[in-house]
């Protein structure tokens, strides 16, 4: 009897060893698969990220083309300027959200040289005098802890729409707004503003305002913070990029 239970206990050991050896090859094997999976989500996130970026380039430069052609011509190519932007906004927002496109390379960032690099390359694509862009002193003068191609993405795309949104020789603003707990850098416009309705877009919806808003949200999110917009119909729009304070290295001014 008692060599019979020994054998017995052997069996079932052998059983529990090989049922582990059989759980544990399955949990391998979709570690495995989970890890292709990742690996293609990023390559397709690189892929997108960059047809956006090709796609935003000839769009802001049909946009600062049109200002300057005969008027019986330039509708034609403003609409086809838009359209370019629009997409590249929509790939924009699908880019981001890729799994592990979020991921932040925190550095020490002075924002003077990241504003004057993200306007002139909007301002060069549009041609020179289309818009007439004016950064203040004190948001030259901050230094941020942030990712800094995550902030410029933020950037661009809250320029670009306020470019797509003016008309030649209108002004554009970028300041500084303080307040205890955040800081925001408030991109103001003279554009024909947006309907009400239209603001839903940067609500939890997916349409509406800007897909490509949507995602530099995502990205201000990402970094704690936020990014919100204030429009009125034929006044103009203030876009709000807000970070917490705590993400403030250095501000002269405010000192």
């Amino acid at each position: 009897m008692e060599t019979k239970l020994l054998v017995m206990a052997a069996i079932f050991a052998v059983l529990v060893l090989a049922g582990a050896a059989f759980a544990l090859n399955r949990l391998r094997a979709a570690e495995r698969r989970a890890d292709r999976a990742a690996s293609q989500a990023e390559a397709l996130g690189r892929c997108l990220g960059m047809i956006a970026r090709e796609l935003e380039a000839p769009g802001l430069s049909l946009l600062g083309l049109a200002a300057r052609l005969p008027p019986a011509v330039a509708p034609d190519v403003e609409t086809e300027a838009r359209r370019l932007l629009n997409l590249a906004e929509e790939v924009a927002d699908h880019f981001l959200s890729q799994p592990g496109s979020r991921g932040l390379a925190e550095n020490r960032i002075p924002l003077g040289p990241l504003l004057h690099e993200t306007v002139g390359a909007v301002s060069r694509l549009m041609g020179d005098g289309a818009r007439h862009w004016h950064v203040t002193p004190e948001a030259e003068a901050l230094v941020l802890l942030a990712d800094r191609r995550a902030l410029r993405r933020a950037l661009s795309q809250s320029l670009a729409r306020a470019a797509r949104e003016t008309r030649s020789g209108d002004r554009i603003a970028l300041r500084v707004v303080r307040a205890a707990e955040t800081v925001a850098l408030v991109i103001e416009d003279e554009g024909a503003g947006l309907p009400r309705d239209d603001l839903s877009g940067l609500g939890e919806g997916t349409r509406g305002l800007s897909l490509g808003l949507a995602a530099a949200r995502e990205l201000m999110r990402a970094h704690g913070g936020e990014l919100t917009l204030e429009a009125a119909p034929g006044i103009g729009a203030r876009t709000w990029l807000t970070l917490p304070r705590g993400r403030v290295l250095e501000d002269p001014v405010a000192a």
